[in-house]
């Protein structure tokens, strides 16, 4: 499947923002796997990218960037770079991408991959993602690709408030749920949560590399 054939199918699956899918059709999802599995990045599953990390199938990453609902101003926070796919189609959709990957490799690579690609709107941090990125706060949308147990309170306090966080939540042997969580406009509001769908995300890790609790 080519990259504009990928959209055209996503728009079968229930995927209708138009910005989500004419960004989808720009990339080539080819330059972001590992070269032995190339003739694979047509496929609608997804891959292994090394290091136990994988580039997430391209219904999931379309579905997470449409419930952003992303208009072009945004900042946002991306919590798990892996190969920069979702970081690429986030920059092409917001006015900033802040990302943050806990691999030392994944993050130089990404680094390396999205600026000779000609991203220019993405700044890198290569730490623990539950921590996010405090110094830039407060961001207007947060995607996190990895699963927390729990949401970290750190990365809500993080969204400003109105924002919008997409997080798959769940342990990696049992059932994970997408979930969309709007922060209160209000002070003293508690945030609503949206369970999406379920998934399987390898989990979000600390520095030592064991799941985050």
């Amino acid at each position: 499947m080519g990259d504009l054939e990928r959209a055209e199918y996503l728009s079968r699956q229930g995927i209708h923002d138009p910005r989500v899918l004419e960004g989808i059709g720009r990339l080539s999802r080819a330059e972001f796997v590992a070269e032995h599995s190339r003739s694979e990045a047509g496929v609608d599953a997804p891959l292994p990218i090394g290091h136990g990390q994988t580039i997430s199938q391209p219904f999931v990453v379309a579905f997470m960037t449409q419930a952003l609902r992303l208009e072009g101003h945004e900042r946002v926070l991306e919590i798990g770079t892996g190969s920069g796919y979702q970081t690429a189609l986030l920059s092409l959709l917001c006015r900033e991408v802040f990302t943050v990957e806990i691999v030392p490799e994944l993050a130089r690579s990404a680094r390396e991959r999205l600026h000779r690609l000609g991203f220019q709107n993405v700044y890198f941090r290569q730490g623990d993602g539950a921590e996010g990125w405090p110094e830039q706060a407060p961001f207007d949308a947060i995607m996190v690709t990895a699963a927390p147990v729990e949401v970290p309170s750190s990365l809500l306090s993080q969204l400003r408030r109105g924002g919008r966080m997409v997080v798959p939540v769940g342990p990696l042997e049992g059932a994970q749920q997408l979930l969309l969580i709007h922060r209160a406009k209000e002070v003293g509001q508690l945030p609503r949560v949206e369970s999406l769908l379920p998934v399987r995300f390898v989990p979000l890790t600390g520095p030592t590399g064991v799941p985050r609790p």
